[in-house]
């Protein structure tokens, strides 16, 4: 026993003898067991020693008592399998366990079985809405955050330089407000001696909100310099969903319009009663077919010129992105920004009643030097109800956006042969509006603390107040349009969409911070605005809603976890605030360019911006 020569195996088992190929090898007390009785080594009659095997017993013969062992060609082929993955890859049996118990810890520990779809679907991240959820877990936190030093305070104008990462709004953004390097150029644009004779008139309908007439109205007068023709005032087409019957001079100043723009394109309010005659109505004029969207300046001299020439007049219905960003020749794109952030000023009354938005705005930021946040929810029922997005989740929820979609699109949704995403995937996409209470959560998360002063630029929420509470729990210090002016000051806008988007776009620009929550027109063009004015930089928060979603997904998630991701996205931001357009390579011979990457109207730079001296370095970081 001492000299280890006759102790008993480790295993309890004396020593015995295997084979090992064609030789046989003693087995030393080191060495490890002979399979257990219940190792597969011992199925399909195989026997304690390895290798040896007693060929008189197969699979169903007689020698095999009571029919223990398989008879069919499936019992042996999964007898097999199995033996094989016992023997080679036990780890495999590890997957299941590994993958359920990480999305154990994911879900916080909890995983709610209702919400997930029946079987043999799975559930993935991000598929079904629980903000309010989330909310509920991370209010405690975020209230006893505001008795630590994490949050974000406004500063004024001179603490703006230096610093990246300060604790002042003005300063968390690498790029300052007035620091962005660029400074417009367009002052060619007033330098011309006017426009040659004309070719003739055309007329262009803008449809859709706003903005979308906005860009309609940019890209009216581009086409018009590209033929040499003279613009009648557009026509805005009364939209369904918008319903606004306002006109051009309604909305913009519109004799600054024609006056700012005589030297480059003539233009008149009405066509001349001498041409109008020849036809019972203006929908009798001419209509340019087949004008796709991004059509180039070739499609128009090729196809638009030659009628327009032959016949004295022509239209184009409907025109909204019916002119390329690409592949313009830059004296128009010059023309274009002129258009949108010169020439296209708000009427008076607009004008006088937006100024008052904006004093009374910066009055009650009185704390905050006059700073403040301005956001742009599209939480709107015809917003909600168009998404196709899915919140409650109940009978009601269904039945009323059904019928704001029946009312507003009449079918369209239904119609044979339209695909439509479901709920889930649209939500997983970043594609649904985001609800008061995550705009909310976001900026929490991002550090603005609960004394931040925020404007909301919006219609009639979905669900009103209930929808709106939470918000206003997070943020006290909120206003809109309606508690900033008496109802007798409003009474003249209402019912008039665009002029009270208009009000709050004046107000979105001229605030430190802006944050869009859906894109759209509104902020597409209100962003290029804040660049051309701030020297190239628009200091706007636009979340990333496809990891947005993933965070709101889980109501466990901790309030350190989600407010690092939230300040990652936030610092995010404001690298995209400095950012000029990238342009894509057009062929000559091409009508048409795919659809843009950047439009003109949100990245004026470099083609209406040109860099300072010194920003040559930035402007090639960012290019």
């Amino acid at each position: 026993m001492q000299n280890g020569k006759d102790h008993m195996h480790v295993f309890g088992r004396p020593p015995g003898l295997v084979q090992n190929g064609h030789s046989h090898v003693v087995v030393n007390s080191s060495s490890p067991p002979l399979s257990p009785a219940s190792s597969p080594r011992l199925r399909s009659g195989r026997s304690l020693g390895r290798g040896v095997r007693d060929t008189k017993v197969k699979f169903g013969s007689p020698g095999v008592k009571g029919g223990r062992y398989p008879s069919t060609f499936l019992q042996k082929l999964t007898l097999f399998l199995l033996s094989f993955f016992l023997r080679r890859h036990r780890a495999l049996l590890l997957i299941p366990f590994i993958y359920v118990s990480g999305m154990m810890v994911y879900m916080g520990g909890e995983i709610s079985m209702p919400d997930f779809p029946p079987f043999p679907g799975r559930y993935r991240p991000g598929s079904i809405y629980r903000s309010d959820q989330v909310f509920e877990k991370l209010w405690p936190e975020m209230e006893s955050a505001e008795a630590s030093a994490y949050g974000l305070e406004f500063g004024g104008l001179n603490e703006a330089g230096g610093g990246s990462h300060g604790r002042q709004v003005l300063s968390v953004w690498e790029y300052p407000k007035e620091g962005g390097g660029f400074t417009p150029c367009l002052s060619s644009i007033q330098h011309e001696l006017g426009p040659p004779e004309s070719n003739g008139y055309i007329m262009v309908e803008a449809n859709g909100g706003l903005n979308q007439q906005r860009s309609t109205i940019c890209n009216a007068v581009a086409v018009a310099k590209l033929l040499n023709a003279t613009l009648i005032i557009p026509h805005f087409h009364l939209n369904s969903v918008w319903k606004d019957p306002s006109r051009f001079r309604d909305i913009f100043d519109e004799d600054y319009f024609i006056e700012s723009l005589s030297k480059q394109v003539r233009i008149l309010r009405e066509l001349p009663k001498e041409v109008m005659d020849r036809y019972e109505n203006a929908s009798m004029i001419y209509k340019v077919p087949k004008v796709k969207a991004w059509s180039l300046p070739r499609f128009y001299l090729e196809n638009a010129l030659p009628e327009l020439k032959k016949r004295g007049v022509i239209r184009f219905s409907p025109f909204a992105n019916r002119l390329a960003y690409d592949g313009i020749p830059k004296k128009i794109q010059k023309l274009r920004c002129f258009t949108n952030f010169e020439a296209l000023r708000f009427a008076q009354p607009i004008a006088d009643m937006a100024n008052t938005l904006v004093s009374r705005m910066k009055a009650k930021s009185a704390v905050t030097n006059g700073n403040y946040v301005s956001i742009h929810l599209r939480f709107e029922e015809d917003m909600v109800a168009f998404s196709q997005c899915v919140y409650e989740g109940d009978e009601e929820e269904k039945t009323r956006l059904d019928n704001a979609r029946e009312k507003s699109w009449r079918g369209k949704f239904n119609r044979t042969g339209r695909v439509n995403l479901s709920p889930e995937d649209i939500r997983r996409d970043g594609k649904c509006p985001l609800t008061p209470v995550e705009v909310g959560m976001m900026l929490r998360g991002m550090g603005f603390r609960n004394t931040t002063p925020i404007f909301l630029a919006a219609g009639k929420i979905y669900k009103g107040e209930e929808s709106m509470e939470p918000l206003r729990r997070m943020f006290p210090y909120l206003q809109t349009k309606e508690t900033l002016l008496s109802s007798e000051e409003l009474k003249q806008f209402k019912g008039f969409s665009s002029r009270l988007a208009a009000m709050d776009y004046s107000v979105c620009l001229h605030s430190e911070v802006f944050v869009t929550t859906q894109g759209g027109n509104f902020p597409q063009i209100l962003m290029g605005h804040r660049r051309f004015l701030n020297k190239g930089h628009s200091k706007t928060i636009n979340p990333d809603k496809r990891r947005l979603v993933l965070l709101l997904d889980n109501p466990n998630i901790e309030w350190d976890v989600f407010r690092k991701s939230l300040e990652d996205m936030r610092r995010h931001s404001d690298f995209k605030g400095l950012q000029p357009r990238k342009a894509l390579p057009v062929k000559k011979s091409a009508f048409y360019t795919v659809p843009p990457k950047a439009s003109l109207y949100t990245f004026p730079a470099p083609e209406c911006m040109c860099a300072e001296p010194g920003n040559t370095g930035k402007t090639e970081m960012l290019a």
